[in-house]
């Protein structure tokens, strides 16, 4: 087995990253390589799933207090349309009420 020092598709940058070249559709020396791919791979997602969730923790709070802030604005809209519901509700009781009376006398309704 070969090292992958020793590859032409290892490349280590100026400050010490490391990085490959290799394609495991096409430029796969031997099997162990996919193995070393693999495990490159995965330790790229779990460090970008990281990186992920620290910038979540940093907005959690910012999302608190927009949450917050968009519940009192609801709560106060809900309060300021009450009145227009409340009238909506009243109009409808009187007309319930005088349908039942048309109905309890025996007139006919319309």
């Amino acid at each position: 087995m070969i090292q992958c020092k020793e590859c032409e598709h290892y490349h280590r940058g100026e400050g010490g990253e490391i990085s490959f070249t290799c394609d495991p559709f096409g430029t796969i020396r031997e099997p162990e390589c996919l193995q070393k791919w693999q495990l490159l791979k995965i330790n790229q997602m779990v460090a970008s799933y990281q990186a992920t969730l620290a910038y979540y923790q940093k907005l959690a709070p910012m999302q608190e207090k927009m949450f917050k802030v968009m519940e009192r604005e609801l709560d106060d809209m809900s309060e300021s349309e009450r009145w227009k519901v409340e009238e909506d509700d009243d109009d409808q009781d009187d007309q319930d009420d005088q349908d039942e009376e048309k109905w309890d006398t025996g007139e006919p309704s319309g």
